[in-house]
């Protein structure tokens, strides 16, 4: 029998491949995803809504469960989702903007598969989430164009030349263009955008009529003060000039678990009618019925609402204690972003160094892994004196002792590179 043929039994992921988080021989720190000591209330937490929603299913609802579910999802789940984040946010979420997905890969997917004309064009973040710019590249005759970075968000003036030149009257889809980006806690820099961006982005948007779609997955995620707003509060709806140019793309997988495989899109009235019409929704209806109501049931018993806050803390314990660390540790001629929330420490480098070379060091000398910068470049290799790490997976004194010999494999790596 063939390789390619053979059933790998694989239980996760990561398994089977170069980055397996579980492998004990490697302190993985470039996975975003929540860990084991995170994940293993989830069992006894869904159990107890699983009882709830197919009791309620059983008796009241004639199992509807089952049934192809309504293109945006069931009001009670919808509406849950809306009251929960609204008081998180801090400013209204509307029941009726939201659309259930299977996660925020499956929004973006449906937003590229219905929303943007195939000759368009997509501006992202010159560093940017790596698997969004993976699952852009499937839209071949869509062209991607990256701009320029600040500490404080995407740089206006860049981004605003860029489609400026770019722009055309599409004939076929609502829009010829889209920014892609994750503006609170973004991945990877950990940077947060700006009041003064968020409005600068939301008029250009107006100006030159292409779609936002914010990636939200880390909203709720900041471990000092909320956020002032997020992108999408800045699309003001009382506004004269407002047509609804920013999508909210969010999901459970970093807060809830990511084998729910569970979202939602925050969408402008106007977009709505377009993606419910769409064969994706209509083939299927919603695109995860049975998850979504227990889901719904888990915020009923209020055990979504307990298990979110024990991510939070926990996430905010491990963020701090690391970046404290690394602070302390890392060699003076290195720079790092320390971010007020979400999952990801974004490191430079003198630009003499490039990080792959130094992740094969650090592989070898410490067992220590992470993510180089041109993995999250469009063209693969942009960025190679900085690199990616991640909070999420392991525990506080893993990741402690783990900043503190990469710190040390970096200090050795960089005499190493600096003698004659």
């Amino acid at each position: 029998m063939s390789r390619a043929n053979e059933e790998r039994k694989l239980k996760h992921l990561f398994d089977g491949g170069a980055w397996n988080v579980y492998e004990p021989n490697i302190l993985n720190l470039g996975v975003g995803a929540p860990g084991t000591d995170l994940l293993e209330s989830c069992c006894d937490i869904f159990q107890q809504a699983t009882e709830h929603c197919l009791q309620y299913e059983k008796k009241e609802n004639q199992s509807l469960i089952f049934q192809y579910g309504p293109t945006n999802g069931c009001f009670e789940v919808r509406r849950e989702i809306a009251t929960y984040f609204s008081a998180m946010y801090d400013s209204p979420v509307n029941c009726e903007d939201l659309i259930i997905t299977a996660g925020a890969t499956n929004g973006l997917h449906l937003l590229l598969s219905t929303l943007i004309d195939f000759q368009g064009y997509i501006f992202v973040d010159e560093f940017t989430y790596m698997i969004a710019l993976d699952s852009m590249k499937h839209f071949t005759s869509l062209t991607i164009v990256p701009v320029k970075l600040n500490d404080d968000g995407v740089d206006l003036q860049d981004l605003g030349e860029k489609v400026a030149k770019h722009k055309f009257s599409s004939q076929s889809k609502e829009f010829w263009g889209m920014y892609y980006t994750i503006p609170t806690y973004h991945n990877p820099t950990g940077i947060l955008f700006s009041p003064e961006v968020c409005r600068g982005i939301v008029q250009l948007a107006r100006k030159y009529d292409f779609i936002v779609v914010c990636d939200d997955v880390y909203n709720i995620l900041h471990y000092g003060e909320r956020p002032e707003a997020r992108l999408l509060s800045y699309d003001v709806r009382s506004d004269p000039e407002y047509a609804g140019h920013v999508i909210s793309n969010c999901s459970f997988s970093k807060i809830l678990g990511p084998g729910l495989r569970l979202g939602w899109l925050e969408v402008p009235p106007r977009i709505r009618p377009i993606l419910e019409g769409s064969g994706l929704a209509n083939s299927g209806g919603c695109f995860n019925n049975y998850t979504a109501g227990i889901v719904g049931s888990l915020f009923k018993l209020n055990l979504a609402q307990k298990q979110i806050a024990h991510f939070h803390e926990t996430y905010k314990e491990r963020m701090l204690a690391t970046t404290e660390t690394l602070r302390a540790e890392l060699p003076k001629s290195c720079k790092m972003i320390s971010p007020s929330g979400g999952y990801f420490i974004w490191i430079r480098l003198p630009k003499t160094l490039d990080a792959r070379k130094f992740l094969e060091y650090s592989l070898e000398h410490q067992k220590i892994a992470f993510i180089a910068g041109p993995r999250f470049a469009s063209d693969g290799e942009s960025g190679k004196q900085l690199f990616r790490l991640s909070i999420g997976f392991h525990g506080k004194a893993k990741l402690v002792d783990g900043a503190r010999r990469l710190c040390q494999a970096l200090k050795d790596y960089m005499m190493l590179e600096t003698t004659p």
